[in-house]
């Protein structure tokens, strides 16, 4: 009798841990991505110059490949060229126009090489599961004016239930300050 309840505990053990690993399995964040303006809550430098921001994002087991095109507000006219002032931002999902691809090992930290206007500065890129949260991470160190400085972003990416919706929180840290900021994307 006793023999018989330990084996049915550890069956039961083992049927409840496939169910929670079941249940922790990753998202899929496969697609494209149409930033929700109204949705989403911006640095009022990006609330000033981006129009549209479309993300293609290719998942494998392996890794995450981030592609992103934001078209810009066209300047008033008689406006200076150059875009917005302090620049279009650098960073995972902050940059302007159609920047390099990003491609996040999944699990892993790397580094990459990245050019930062005549330099080539070394990156490091993060990625980990927080359950069906993906959190990502970039930190690059790069001499400037005043010396070394050191630049960090983190995003977490959030899938809503009906899996037609993007939620991802940036924080980004550089000698500037701190911005955070939360973008809603749909998918296409």
């Amino acid at each position: 009798m006793k023999k018989n309840f330990v084996f049915a505990a550890a069956i039961a053990l083992l049927a409840m841990a496939f169910t929670v690993s079941a249940q922790k399995a990753p998202a899929d964040f496969s697609g494209k991505w149409n930033l929700d303006l109204a949705k989403s809550k911006l640095t009022d430098r990006e609330k000033a110059s981006i129009e549209s921001q479309m993300m293609t994002v290719a998942q494998t087991a392996a890794d995450i490949k981030i592609e992103t095109a934001t078209k810009r507000v066209a300047p008033p006219a008689g406006a200076p060229a150059g875009g917005p002032p302090g620049g279009g931002g650098g960073g995972m999902m902050g940059g302007g126009g159609a920047p390099a691809p990003q491609v996040f090992q999944l699990g892993k930290e790397t580094t990459v090489e990245q050019t930062m206007g005549p330099n080539t500065v070394p990156v490091k890129m993060g990625s980990k599961w927080d359950g069906f949260k993906l959190v990502l991470s970039t930190s690059r160190t790069f001499s400037g004016p005043n010396g070394e400085m050191t630049s960090t972003t983190k995003e977490t990416w959030e899938l809503g239930a009906d899996g037609k919706t993007l939620t991802v929180n940036r924080e980004a840290v550089s000698p500037r300050g701190t911005d955070t900021t939360t973008k809603v994307f749909t998918k296409s």
